[in-house]
């Protein structure tokens, strides 16, 4: 996939990325997450207590991979760094977006400020290395 075609994928819909962190004792640790794009990066949020949350305060070497579950079957995999933080003003206007994307714009406002409150993370994911593959079964 070219550049722009990464991109149109990752932003389709409503699908969900699954995020590998490193937990303390080196062990993998996967979850989903709702993301939105910035450019070339990935953004969610997260609880700071949750496991992900404090694997990426620890270590923020992290893997994301995003797929199409149906055929022809294509996926989107990045490797790269996650920064946190904690601002809150930036906090509410990427969960608002990431809210609209996910439960519809009715309701992103909401999303935004039950998710922009003390204890959540904003992570940005910056990629170092893009795998992408389109149409695996064709």
């Amino acid at each position: 996939m070219s550049a722009e075609e990464i991109r149109e994928f990752l932003s389709d819909g409503t699908r969900t990325a699954h995020l590998a962190t490193i937990r303390s004792n080196g062990k993998p640790h996967v979850a989903p997450v709702w993301f939105v794009l910035d450019g070339d990066d990935l953004v969610f949020t997260t609880g700071a207590r949750t496991v992900k949350g404090r694997n990426l305060q620890r270590d923020p070497n992290v893997c994301l991979s995003v797929d199409q579950p149906s055929p022809a079957y294509s996926f989107v995999q990045i490797a790269g760094e996650a920064a946190v933080s904690e601002d809150h003003g930036e906090l509410l206007r990427w969960a608002t977006m990431i809210g609209g994307r996910y439960m519809g714009e009715e309701q992103a406002a909401g999303f935004g400020a039950r998710n922009a409150v003390p204890g959540e993370l904003l992570v940005r994911v910056t990629p170092a290395k893009i795998i992408a593959v389109a149409e695996l079964a064709d």
